[in-house]
């Protein structure tokens, strides 16, 4: 599990003194849910890896909500581990039939793709369950635009479908040879990932293109805070696309991965001034570590 630290400066000053605090941005952490070895692992900015977390039973979509804990569809136990920002896990939901997609709403529900049952269902912070949607074919990847509206990708349908705040469901995409994942780019464009081994781009009106072709099954889809877009597929490499074109081999040697997900980038202090004398202060500024320990 991931172990946090805890940066610490004490000093004199005065009262009435000012401390000035340059912050730089801190890295964001790729994490992977790798099915066949039953891992997740985390990826450091340069690609290095490490294991967060193993003895997963296939594991398949990854999912942070805003408090940084980190939500994992585990399939084959039909439960959604939750792993803490100081690495501690447990069991947030049971008895789901083969969970496939996850995502979080503003409101810090956590919407999942069950994939045997044909529902998506939605879990309120405190673990109740509700049906949310139901009658598909094999709910999959899901996401939310900024507007709030959730977007699930039905594999075996090839649709992808559009549920507006208030419930209401639409065919926003057809004709696919299995959608998968799903993310959002900043300017609200819809990525999928694409059994045909293709990636296709639909803008905010619907209409669609093709942004890569040619990988192995593309499974999982992530934008890292650069707009750099990750894609996880079946051969066992991560693919790394910038938004100015191209693509990079991001990662490889894994099994079969799934679902990717970013950790929230958190600040990192860079440089203190401390203006004035006299009295004492301690500032404490506490941020994850990108160090992590397997298992639990």
């Amino acid at each position: 599990m991931r172990r946090s630290v805890c940066h610490s400066f004490a000093g004199a000053v005065g009262a009435g003194a000012v401390l000035l605090l340059t912050v730089s941005a801190g890295a964001q952490i790729l994490f992977e849910a790798d099915w066949g070895t039953g891992s997740i692992y985390e990826f450091t900015t340069n690609g290095v890896r490490s294991t967060f977390a193993s003895g997963l039973q296939e594991p398949s979509a990854l999912a942070f909500n805003s408090a940084g804990d980190l939500f994992e569809a585990d399939v084959d136990s039909g439960n959604i581990n939750e792993f803490t920002t100081n690495g501690a896990r447990s069991t947030f939901a049971s008895g789901l039939s083969y969970p496939m997609g996850l995502a979080f709403n503003s409101a810090g529900d956590l919407f999942v793709g069950d994939v045997d049952s044909g529902n998506i269902y939605e879990y309120t912070t405190n673990g109740v369950r509700s049906t949310f949607a139901s009658g598909f074919e094999w709910p999959w990847g899901l996401a939310f635009n900024s507007a709030g509206d959730l977007f699930a990708a039905d594999e075996m349908s090839g649709k992808i479908y559009e549920f507006t705040t208030n419930g209401v469901r639409s065919t926003f995409a057809s004709g696919l040879g299995g959608p998968h994942g799903l993310a959002f780019d900043s300017a609200g464009n819809l990525f999928v990932a694409d059994y045909s081994d293709n990636i296709y781009e639909f803008t905010f009106s619907g209409m669609m293109s093709t942004f890569a072709s040619g990988s192995s099954h593309p499974m999982g889809l992530a934008f890292d805070s650069a707009g750099d877009l990750f894609m996880s597929d079946t051969s066992g490499y991560i693919w790394e696309f910038p938004p100015n074109g191209g693509v990079s081999m991001f990662a490889s040697g894994l099994s079969i991965p799934q679902g990717l997900a970013f950790e929230e980038a958190i600040p990192e202090p860079s440089t203190w001034t401390l203006v004035g004398l006299g009295l004492s202060a301690l500032l404490v500024f506490r941020r994850r570590s990108v160090g992590s320990v397997s298992g639990e």
